[in-house]
């Protein structure tokens, strides 16, 4: 993006140049923070938006200075042929940087696929290298298949490949040791996040959170912390390296200390409602506005709030 290219700026005078896109609402596995373990009602096939439609998009927010783009779920990897969609975006003239939030469970066959798509980055969720844990967080019995998910995106050549684990009270503090230890022998960065209300089965309570500062001391317990300074960095993450040399960790604040004066990002939902924030409700109808006949300039509009 040139120095003349059009900003897209909120209410609050953040620059807007990240762009989430959940492919599908669909998922394989039923994390206890994330989804009810049953009786999930999906959306049907017909009310999501096409890859002709999500590419249309993208090129409408390219005009507008977004140039990055996250592809979330849900799954994404339950979108079928989703390195077709990648390729359609890796053409948007303006778009430097596509990264993609995963389970990892389908990654072992998919990650040369994607990577010569265009994928750039990959956030893979993982709490536990524990079976058992695993199994009770995810409510799936296979984190062997995670394991092989991330060695093939190493292995293929992803550069940048980040661990996502939720940080959870009575919980966690067992496992982060045994996540640095890998990502630290594996080449991967880990990122604590801190527990948020977003959980379908209602259960969250700021008590069951364990906070960024309680991470960061117990890692230090073990290893010198070296704080990052990412000002000039587009991300959530408050970034450590280890002073040893031997990689690096983040740690997402988003309960204690929120990043809203400094966040960059808008989402769209797999039925294409566009929203400014994660907890939001107010939304704005893309697919109807797509589907209704409008045109880009039309589109532009209505996304520049």
């Amino acid at each position: 993006m040139t120095s003349d290219s059009p900003k897209l700026v909120d209410g609050m005078g953040r620059t807007i140049v990240n762009l989430r896109i959940s492919v599908t609402d669909r998922c394989n596995f039923r994390c206890t923070y994330c989804m009810p373990a049953d009786n999930v009602e999906f959306m049907d096939r017909s009310n999501l938006l096409t890859f002709e439609e999500i590419h249309r998009v993208v090129t409408v927010v390219s005009k507008l200075g977004i140039n990055r783009i996250r592809l979330t779920g849900g799954e994404p990897m339950m979108r079928k042929d989703l390195p077709t969609l990648i390729k359609m975006i890796d053409k948007v003239e303006g778009i430097n940087d596509i990264a993609m939030t995963t389970n990892a469970y389908f990654l072992k066959d998919q990650a040369q696929s994607l990577l010569d798509a265009g994928l750039k980055r990959l956030n893979v969720s993982l709490d536990s290298l524990d079976p058992e844990k695993f199994r009770d967080v995810n409510r799936r019995d296979c984190l062997q298949a995670v394991l092989d998910g991330l060695d093939a995106a190493r292995n293929v050549g992803f550069k940048s490949i980040k661990i996502n684990a939720v940080a959870v009270r009575n919980f966690s503090e067992t496992e982060i040791m045994g996540l640095i230890e890998y990502g630290r022998s594996d080449g991967f960065e880990v990122r604590f996040i801190e527990f948020m209300p977003l959980d379908a089965d209602k259960v969250w309570e700021r008590d069951k959170v364990l906070f960024g500062h309680e991470i960061i001391d117990l890692i230090k317990e073990k290893y010198e912390l070296v704080p990052i300074d990412n000002s000039l960095e587009i991300g959530p993450a408050s970034e450590y390296n280890f002073a040893d040399g031997k990689g690096k960790i983040g740690v997402i604040t988003a309960v204690s200390n929120p990043f809203c004066d400094h966040c960059n990002r808008i989402r769209m939902t797999a039925d294409g409602k566009l929203r400014t924030c994660l907890f939001s409700t107010d939304e704005t109808n893309l697919k109807e506005l797509i589907r209704s006949g409008a045109t880009d300039a039309t589109i532009a509009e209505n996304i520049a709030f």
